[in-house]
């Protein structure tokens, strides 16, 4: 029987279609895609050695290894898998790296095993990236982008997420941004960020979003970059500037990075296990700018920090930290901000309070 295979990619995405990735785990690490659950074919073991037998022995002492490897039990389990993944998402489609015979294969076995045709991609993971890479410079080429800046803490991913036509890098990249924005799980990686980022522009592209906002980022959020064309294109894009006051910063910033990032620590991890990784990424963070900072500025500025991590453990009372946030705020965030400021005077077409922001992308 000659299976059905699919290649309306576009469709696939913009319906967030369920994806069975039959790929081996490590190839799943390196690169998936939003709506893609990895139940594998192959083992890495298994991957590693028919490829070693591959380049040995050929294509055919290759397969047959892998029908031996793949048989019995541990067939029945992962055939097991894919049937509950079916039932799960009966609209969904499968593929390998190249939709080829790994995917043949497994479309093959949930067929005599259910009886149900579930479709495989054309070309698999290697087409479906391809697509992304092009549909990502082609919204990059034909969105009108508009980027939101403003101080450290000002207040800018909360009015992004007030706006249909807007793109949150930050949430993308899993970072806030700064030295101090990590999660306490890790970033995506390069690969799975790109995809995201690109189905995300086509959306957009999809609902007649041509204009979009992004906030003002630099080449790289946490450990992973921004497309290069991207970041060109948001060298020269029209900036609008969201003012804010020191105080409400200062509350904006020990609301996300006290607040909100300790109770997602302490979610994950437990109450003292999640507050001890917490205090510790917060004084990596410190570490990581020390150089910048300067001696002087450096031990002050950790002596504050220190006395609020004791205040917050011991006495229950995290409000100490709005100390040391306010000085880093005036000593570090905003000259530095300031510098960056001055060589974008040219591209800056409004700023305001919020409202005032807020009104003013109505208008365009």
């Amino acid at each position: 029987m000659d299976l059905p295979q699919i290649d309306n990619y576009q469709s696939l995405f913009l319906n967030d279609t369920d994806l069975l990735d039959v790929r081996a785990p490590i190839e799943f690490t390196q690169g998936a895609f939003p709506c893609s659950t990895n139940y594998p074919l192959m083992s890495d073991e298994d991957r590693h050695l028919i490829g070693l037998r591959y380049k040995e022995r050929g294509q055919d002492e290759a397969i047959k290894l892998g029908y031996e490897r793949v048989s019995g039990e541990v067939k029945q389990t992962r055939t097991n898998h894919w049937k509950h993944f079916v039932d799960q998402h009966p609209l969904g489609a499968l593929y390998c790296f190249r939709g080829g015979l790994r995917s043949r294969i497994t479309q093959q076995w949930i067929y005599e095993t259910t009886g149900i045709v579930y479709p495989r991609i054309k070309g698999g993971y290697k087409a479906l990236r391809r697509y992304l890479l092009f549909e990502l410079e082609k919204s990059i080429n034909t969105i009108q982008f508009t980027l939101l800046s403003g101080r450290t803490g000002s207040g800018k991913t909360l009015l992004l997420h007030e706006l249909s036509n807007m793109i949150d890098l930050e949430r993308i990249y899993h970072h806030r941004g700064s030295a101090f924005g990590n999660h306490v799980t890790p970033q995506p990686s390069q690969i799975d960020i790109e995809n995201t980022l690109s189905i995300a522009l086509l959306k957009q592209r999809h609902a007649q979003n041509n204009k979009l906002v992004l906030e003002d980022e630099g080449a790289n959020i946490g450990s992973r970059r921004l497309p290069e064309h991207l970041i060109q294109v948001m060298k020269k894009a029209p900036l609008v500037i969201l003012e804010t006051s020191l105080d409400e910063r200062v509350e904006n910033i020990f609301n996300e990075y006290i607040v909100l990032s300790l109770q997602e620590y302490q979610d994950n991890l437990g109450s003292e296990i999640g507050f001890t990784q917490w205090s510790n990424n917060l004084s990596i963070a410190f570490v990581k700018i020390k150089r910048r900072l300067g001696g002087l500025r450096y031990s002050e500025l950790k002596s504050l920090f220190d006395n609020a991590i004791d205040s917050h453990k011991n006495q229950n009372n995290p409000n100490q930290h709005k100390h040391w946030i306010r000085s880093l705020l005036e000593d570090y965030y905003d000259p530095m901000y300031d510098y960056q400021l001055s060589k974008k005077t040219d591209r800056l077409i409004f700023r305001g309070n919020k409202s005032e922001v807020m009104a003013s992308f109505v208008k365009q």
